[in-house]
């Protein structure tokens, strides 16, 4: 049935409560609130209780403002020396691996899914080529995860999610009728560097602004919403001129984060807050449209590209892009395991589904069921994996003991 808005605040109501109430029993588990999130939407649509689209009102926004959340407060929290002296795990990920994850999943898609052309596989591989560090928060939070691996993922998924839109918005319409591959790269290569340029301009000028405001200044509790309010404008900016609005809101987050150390500090607790609550809403959100849109192909299609891309594609193209790397067998293998889909992959599938490509539907559906997977194998994993890396990184201390007079960062720079 549909859902009043009244009814609908009942259940996201009870499903925060539930969700909150359960987090202390689920930390340490291999549980983890997307997915219970995610169970909650399906249920709940198989049971009848709701009934969601994708061209329900509001949802592409509830997806949309969740991703310019996790994407400005990924930005706040990149510490600028951490990223100066471990650029390089980073930057191999993005500019090496990125490209190949995405040829993989287009590679294997444009295989098994005859349907699909290869403008279309593209677009498949572009929208499921981001990963989400929310899906796996034991990993990014989890102190004996090492920094530099906790680093890594965290503003890994952060720069993959605004620089996957071009590429979705070029595959789109590369896709569409009458595509013009030329005149799209330009436009999307034009937006995201506007977007860009938007959030520097942006996150400067909230950062350094707020030593001179009257009245002494921002009180402490507000100072969370001080920033997010630079993020949304930032994004909002960006959005009605030229640009690309994720990006700008992840540059903005950044360049606030470097011209005042106080805001992400303050930010903390307000940004944790906002997250868990769109992650929570989002998740039941995509439960539900599981639900609704199902899968009408041949389900062993489906599953071998499902294992192909969690098993193969990421995680042969983070250890392509780590060799001769010195970061650690252990965790290169972390790093390429934790690559999550989520709320960005679940944004482009809607694009996707709304859109006038030919087969979107089979897209959106195929990304659907990925994401779906991805859900439950990485949140299942993100504590386990958590007490192996910290196993594996112990066992390698105690055979080879570290000199005094060396570095840890000197060592594990790649």
């Amino acid at each position: 049935m549909n859902l009043g808005f009244g009814d609908a605040l009942l259940v996201v109501g009870v499903l925060l409560a539930v969700a909150a109430a359960l987090s202390g029993l689920m930390r340490g588990t291999v549980l983890s609130i997307s997915v219970l999130s995610v169970v909650a939407g399906i249920v709940l649509a198989e049971t009848g209780v709701v009934s969601v689209t994708a061209t329900s009102p509001g949802i592409v926004d509830v997806i949309e403002l969740a991703l310019i959340l996790t994407l400005f407060s990924d930005g706040l929290f990149v510490e600028r020396e951490l990223l100066r002296l471990h650029w390089g795990p980073v930057t191999r990920a993005i500019v090496v691996a990125m490209p190949i994850t995405l040829g993989l999943l287009a590679l294997i898609g444009h295989s098994l899914f005859g349907d699909l052309s290869w403008a279309e596989a593209f677009l498949l591989a572009a929208v499921l080529t981001p990963t989400d560090p929310v899906v796996t928060s034991t990993v990014v939070t989890a102190q004996r995860v090492p920094a530099i691996v906790r680093h890594t993922l965290n503003l890994e998924s952060g720069l993959n999610d605004g620089l996957a839109l071009p590429f979705v918005l070029f595959f789109l319409a590369l896709a569409g009728p009458a595509g013009d591959a030329g005149t799209e790269a330009a436009k999307v290569l034009g937006e995201a560097a506007f977007g860009a340029v938007v959030g520097v301009l942006v996150g400067i000028v909230g950062g350094r602004l707020h030593h001179y405001l009257p009245g002494g200044g921002i009180t402490r509790r507000y100072e969370g919403i001080y920033a997010v309010g630079f993020g949304l404008a930032a994004f909002g900016l960006a959005d009605v001129t030229i640009g690309n609005g994720l990006i700008a809101a992840f540059v903005a987050g950044i360049a606030m984060g470097a011209s005042e150390h106080e805001i992400p500090e303050a930010f903390v607790d307000f940004a944790e807050n906002a997250s868990a609550v769109s992650q929570v809403i989002t998740f039941f959100i995509f439960g539900a449209l599981i639900v609704a849109t199902g899968y009408i192909g041949e389900i062993w299609r489906l599953a071998i590209f499902i294992v192909l891309a969690l098993v193969l594609a990421r995680p042969v193209a983070i250890m392509i892009s780590l060799v001769r790397s010195r970061l650690p067998g252990p965790q290169k293998a972390f790093i390429a395991w934790f690559g999550p889909k989520g709320v960005a992959s679940m944004l482009f599938a809607l694009f996707v589904l709304k859109s006038a490509v030919d087969q979107g539907e089979l897209i959106f559906d195929i990304a659907a069921f990925t994401i779906l997977c991805s859900i439950v194998a990485h949140g299942l994993t993100d504590t386990v994996g958590a007490s192996w890396i910290e196993r594996q990184m112990h066992r390698r201390e105690q055979a080879e003991p570290e000199p005094a007079s060396q570095d840890v960062s000197d060592r594990i720079v790649g």
